[in-house]
């Protein structure tokens, strides 16, 4: 059974989240059970923008930085690493208010966009990964609660999303068209690709309705981890009150087999009805997965697809 641990934590104040972390990890085996001396690790948290530093649309680098000294502590050696939406990884993080805890605990960021690539699945085989993703000893995923105006919500699955290197999130979209099951599957193949190690879901405050960054923060006062990521988005989404069915994600890890019921998870500390949130707002209205783009300029960017990615790693995977 899956094991999913979920606790109340009310504040991002060092000591506090330190004792916070460490008592939602006790039930996993603390953070030793994953990270051994010298692994390399991965921390991927979300960082989508750095033009709403205030709007909780990113992972907290408070939480970051206490999960970059316990790898530390058990000498493993993290790295930062995402391929934002918009502009650098360094560029977010730092308008996010990473840069202190980069340069006090000397933690590298990697840039995605540089370097490729690993294939997805059998079904997607043209979808490329980052290289330094795959080839991390140790993957810690860090996403934020959040809404989604085209998922839905984004939580682990989505997350490694941010595992694509830069524009070539714009082909995956592109690929799925307006079909959002598609899409699903195609960040469902990328999660079981990747295969996070560990899944540590910052839920302290999160956003609300019109997400990824469009929305409004809101206290939930929670933070969740799972070695198992699937687990870990289905006991959320029952936590905020959110139909499975709903968000892509979820309704793709269902229907291909990789979610576990939610009476097949373990719940060591809190269960999900024990930290029930009332009234957790959606998007107002979905937006389409390839953006609603204009027929000619979809029909250009398709071609330039196929010509130039899908083609070409048809090709490569046939070798």
């Amino acid at each position: 059974m899956s094991t999913v641990s979920l606790i109340r934590a009310d504040a991002y104040e060092l000591r506090s989240l330190r004792h916070s972390l460490e008592t939602l990890l006790e039930p996993l085996g603390g953070i030793s059970a994953f990270v051994k001396p010298g692994d390399r690790v991965l921390l991927k948290p979300n960082l989508l923008t750095g033009s709403r530093p205030t709007k909780e649309c990113v992972t907290r680098p408070e939480i970051v930085y206490c999960i970059a000294q316990m790898v530390q502590e058990v000498g493993g050696k993290p790295f930062l690493g995402d391929s934002p939406a918009f502009g650098s990884a360094k560029g977010v993080a730092f308008a996010n208010g990473y840069q202190e805890l980069v340069e006090e605990l000397n933690l590298p960021i990697v840039e995605f966009h540089g370097n490729r690539y690993e294939t997805v699945g059998d079904n997607f085989n043209h979808l490329l990964l980052s290289k330094e993703a795959i080839e991390a000893d140790v993957l810690i995923n860090l996403p934020k609660v959040k809404s989604h105006v085209q998922l839905t919500m984004t939580l682990g699955v989505k997350n490694l999303f941010g595992c694509v290197p830069g524009k070539m999130k714009a082909w995956w979209h592109m690929e799925a068209g307006k079909d959002a099951n598609r899409f699903g599957e195609m960040l469902v193949e990328t999660a079981r690709s990747l295969n996070p190690n560990l899944t540590i879901v910052d839920g302290i405050i999160g956003h609300e309705g019109n997400g990824p960054s469009g929305g409004e923060p809101r206290n939930l006062g929670i933070l969740a981890a799972s070695a198992d990521v699937f687990a870990c988005d289905r006991a959320l989404l029952e936590l905020l009150g959110v139909e499975p069915h709903l968000v892509p994600t979820a309704a793709a890890s269902m229907r291909l087999g990789v979610c576990p019921e939610l009476s097949e998870i373990t719940f060591p500390h809190a269960r999900p009805v024990d930290l029930k949130v009332a009234d957790w707002k959606l998007p107002e209205a979905l937006v389409p997965i390839d953006f609603g783009m204009p027929r000619v300029l979809k029909s250009t960017f398709r071609h330039l697809y196929i010509r130039f990615i899908k083609e070409p790693m048809k090709a490569y995977a046939k070798r």
